[in-house]
Formats: C-alpha cells, structure tokens, sequence
C-alpha cells in the first residue's frame, strides 16, 4: 500500500512546476547556427527536473529581437519525442513557440527542450534582453 501512494507523490514532484534556480543555464551569446532553436533536430535545452516549464518562460523573457524589440510568443503545443534521462518516464517531447517582435512580418517556431540542459544561447536573428 505504501508503494502505492509513493508512485503518484515522486511523479508529482517529479514533474511540479518549481521555481528552482536555473544559474547553470546562462545564457551567453547569439547563435550563428541557423538551426539552433529553428529545428527540432537542434533545440534549445533550458532543461531542469521540476523547473522545466518555469525555464522556458525565463529564456522566451530574455529574448529581444535584434534592435531591443520585445518579443512575443505563444506556446503551439508539444511534438517530436526524443529520449531523456532528465525526464520521469525516460522520454520527452519538445515545446513549440511562435515568437515574433514588433516590426517582424512573420512569426518563427521555437523548439525548446525542457529536459536536458546545455549552454544556451538567443537563436539567430534575435538577441538578449540583459
């Protein structure tokens, strides 16, 4: 019976909405690949068990584009499974953003990785807000 109600409290805490300190994910420059963050081959990894969600709104806040506009952007749904040690179940699937800023004729899609962690960094064409 204690396993029972073990699972469900590790997956809840597993995968809360916490409010962790994302220090080790600093964002340092602008990219000069043209598929860092455009590709799902290539996304963004602003990962944290936990704090995953919470770090995907943090790095989208930072983003201006490249004159210091703001940005805009709303979350399309999730796609692309991918295999994550970082993640409960073993698996995760990416976050897909339409971001644009003010003076952008078109709205480009953002593939963030809230799983996995590395440095990153603002995609091309965009910048960051410091």
């Amino acid at each position: 019976m204690k396993k029972l109600l073990f699972i469900p409290l590790l997956l809840f805490a597993l995968s809360s909405c916490g409010t962790a300190n994302t220090s080790s994910n600093k964002i340092l420059e602008s990219s000069k690949d043209s598929s860092y963050g455009f590709t799902e081959k290539n996304p963004i990894k602003v990962g944290g068990i936990g704090s995953g969600p919470h770090n995907e709104r943090n790095y989208l806040n930072s983003l201006t584009g490249p004159n210091g506009e703001k940005v805009s952007y709303e979350r399309r749904g999730s796609c692309c499974e991918f295999k994550s040690h970082n993640s409960p179940f073993g698996m995760g699937l990416l976050d897909k953003y339409a971001v644009t800023y003010e003076g952008k004729n078109d709205t480009v899609t953002v593939y963030l990785n809230m799983y996995d962690k590395a440095q990153t960094m603002a995609p091309l064409g965009f910048k960051i807000n410091k």
